[in-house]
């Protein structure tokens, strides 16, 4: 459904995106991963022919991108960052309106809002004004309007930013159901989990690059220790330079966490017996183990 091979796009001079090469098949979810600036989104934008390349070839849709970018994107449903609904119209009408973008007949929409209304699960809320939903509720009405044009291939871009845990959950029922029904994902997301929930194949971009890419348990089973303890509290700096290297195979410091990365925790915690200023939190690696790895602890603007 998408496959990008060699894409170089620079800005005044800097190269953001640096010859990545990804593909998604068809009914994959796919998550593109990175820091801030990785050149993610305009990745996405070149993809979708809102953005020019200045190298690679691009296919969407089957299409070549950008010289059939309309008619490919007629064929894509986005659900942006952001939500961008118009206050002016009501729920119904929001999807309504939006499906002259994509010219289809006011009497065709009316047929589809109930079931989007659905989906969404707003079915009671058709005539509501957006002031009084909730950002939950914005947010699944955003991802509804994404499939007006019943889209095989959906780009979400951080759909569940600013949301409260009830309503991630919900957003993340609804993708699964989207999935299990043939649709095609591309997501960005920076939460981690959220990544290791739903997709089958993850990229990571950092400064342009696409640096890693495979499934996410593969990712964490190849990058990362299987256990990592987080150890925290007066003297952790100490701990983790004299006590923690003899017990885990890789210690990062970040912050006021130890994070020490080992094959068996129980030497370690056995180790800090008897130390009552040191806490400790023991679990599974996971997929943000493999981010931080890769990408490092510095914040990026």
């Amino acid at each position: 459904m998408l496959q990008v091979r060699g894409l170089r796009k620079s800005y005044s001079g800097t190269e953001v995106v640096c010859g990545v090469s990804f593909s998604v098949a068809a009914g994959e979810c796919y998550g593109l991963l990175g820091p801030n600036g990785a050149g993610k989104t305009t990745t996405l934008r070149c993809c979708l022919g809102l953005t020019g390349s200045d190298a690679g070839a691009i296919e969407l849709a089957g299409l070549e991108i950008p010289t059939a970018a309309r008619v490919a994107r007629a064929r894509t449903g986005v659900c942006p960052q952001f939500d961008n609904l118009d206050p002016d119209f009501t729920v119904a009408e929001n999807l309504v309106v939006y499906g002259r973008y994509f010219g289809i007949a006011r009497r065709t929409m009316l047929e589809r809002v109930p079931r989007l209304l659905e989906f969404a699960g707003l079915e009671d809320k058709s005539a509501a004004a957006l002031s009084t939903l909730s950002g939950g509720m914005k947010r699944r009405l955003t991802l509804a309007r994404a499939l007006v044009n019943d889209p095989q291939i959906i780009f979400l871009d951080e759909p569940t930013t600013g949301l409260d845990p009830q309503a991630r959950h919900l957003i993340w029922d609804r993708l699964k159901g989207l999935r299990a029904s043939g649709r095609t994902l591309i997501l960005t997301t920076h939460f981690m989990d959220e990544a290791e929930r739903l997709c089958d194949r993850v990229g990571i971009m950092d400064q342009g690059r696409l640096i890693a890419e495979d499934a996410p348990r593969r990712l964490i089973s190849s990058q990362i220790e299987p256990h990592v303890v987080e150890v925290y509290g007066d003297g952790v700096q100490a701990f983790a330079a004299h006590v923690a290297p003899r017990f885990a195979q890789r210690v990062e410091l970040s912050g006021e966490t130890a994070f020490c990365y080992c094959r068996e925790p129980a030497p370690l915690l056995e180790a800090m017996q008897g130390n009552a200023a040191l806490r400790a939190l023991s679990r599974a690696a996971n997929l943000e183990d493999v981010f931080i790895k890769l990408t490092g602890h510095d914040i990026r603007d």
